[in-house]
């Protein structure tokens, strides 16, 4: 059982830390981009493009933590008896 609750722990610290960091990374990516646009408003449209790409290249991170976090709380062979008691 103990090892169920590391498992639950483990699982919601690295999603929090992925959301932190992702959250610090696009913050700083918005924040160049928008420096960029306002100093040369004529390369707009290729550093919205970019800008885009690498946005959702940063929050595929977020979503590879959340599926390790995912994994390691349901593929556990411990939950299923958890998961058959809630129905």
């Amino acid at each position: 059982m103990e090892f169920l609750v590391g498992s639950v722990w483990a699982a919601g610290l690295a999603i929090g830390i992925a959301a932190f960091g992702c959250g610090i990374g696009q913050g700083l990516g918005l924040n160049g981009a928008m420096a960029g646009i306002s100093r040369n408003p004529e390369a707009a449209g290729k550093i919205q493009v970019n800008m885009l790409i690498g946005l959702a290249l940063i929050e595929s991170l977020c979503i590879y933590a959340l599926v390790v976090a995912m994994i390691l709380l349901f593929v556990h062979p411990a939950i299923a008896p958890a998961v058959k008691a809630l129905g």
